[in-house]
């Protein structure tokens, strides 16, 4: 089973600066190769690996799941953020709606949140009642049980934040206009309900953390360090990967390079930041 991080956070009681961008992209290089790697793996091995990002607002799951994506063809790599359930939806089996974007054989589907939504948000923010709430927390482990199983390989992860270091990231979000859009009513709400949203998380993890389907805990209040470690630890945790280089081979050109021409269009003219027009 896997462990569940200490209830202090590194970041918070000092023990660690935060990481900066250029000691954070020196240290992801490597785990980029690793990833490619592990899809390389997953496309020969027919391999099945379903991965789920939970935590708090702001806590750093989109930047996590490009971490993971980024480097990975999209083809291969599907990441799931589904919108709220329509009103057809509603009335299916709570995990219905979900299903149809489990992974094929050497898919690797990342969960932007998932059926968790049940015993977090909706369960704070009074979206479910406590019975839906009970019956999803007593179904869920033989769900999962059903997809590990099956031969699926599910991680499960949870990404902690403190609470000052979210009001940071509140008001990043309010000042840039280019973050903006991440704000909702709902992020306002879950300011005032911090320490619900922890209750919520801790009778989650006594109820689903499994042996079949265990919870892993990172510390996200270095975002950069969240990622790096989230990375790592699913790589340390899936079979060797590693598979021997496939021979390729490109032969030279038997002519010249040959230039683009155009007879029904021609490209549009390069972009000119003088020429940007005022609206």
């Amino acid at each position: 089973m896997a462990l569940l991080a200490p209830g202090r956070s590194r970041a918070h009681n000092g023990r660690m600066k935060q990481l900066k961008k250029k000691k954070y992209e020196e240290l992801y290089e490597p785990l980029e190769a690793d990833l490619v790697a592990m899809a390389r793996w997953a496309l020969k091995t027919g391999a099945r690996v379903l991965v789920l990002f939970e935590g708090r607002d702001t806590a750093g799951k989109g930047g996590s799941i490009q971490a993971v994506a980024g480097p990975l063809n999209p083809r291969q790599c599907r990441v799931k953020a589904l919108p709220k359930p329509t009103e057809a939806e509603q009335t299916q089996w709570y995990f219905q709606r979900y299903i149809a974007h489990l992974p094929a054989a050497g898919e690797i589907v990342l969960f932007d949140r998932s059926w968790y939504n049940r015993a977090g948000v909706e369960k704070v923010m009074g979206y479910a009642t406590d019975k839906q709430v009970d019956a999803f927390l007593k179904a869920v482990p033989a769900f999962e049980k059903l997809l590990v199983d099956d031969g699926i390989l599910l991680f499960k992860y949870w990404l902690c934040t403190d609470q000052a270091q979210q009001e940071e990231r509140f008001k990043e979000r309010v000042d840039d206009p280019l973050k903006r859009w991440k704000l909702s009513s709902i992020d306002t709400s879950a300011r005032e309900k911090y320490d619900d949203y922890t209750k919520a998380r801790e009778a989650m993890l006594a109820a689903t953390h499994t042996k079949s389907a265990p919870w892993t805990l990172v510390d996200f209040n270095d975002q950069r360090r969240g990622r790096l470690t989230l990375v790592r630890n699913l790589l340390d945790r899936l079979p060797d990967t590693r598979l021997p280089d496939e021979s390729f081979e490109f032969p030279p050109l038997e002519h010249e390079p040959s230039q683009e021409s155009y007879a029904a269009l021609k490209p549009i003219a390069d972009y000119d930041p003088g020429q940007v027009k005022e609206k």
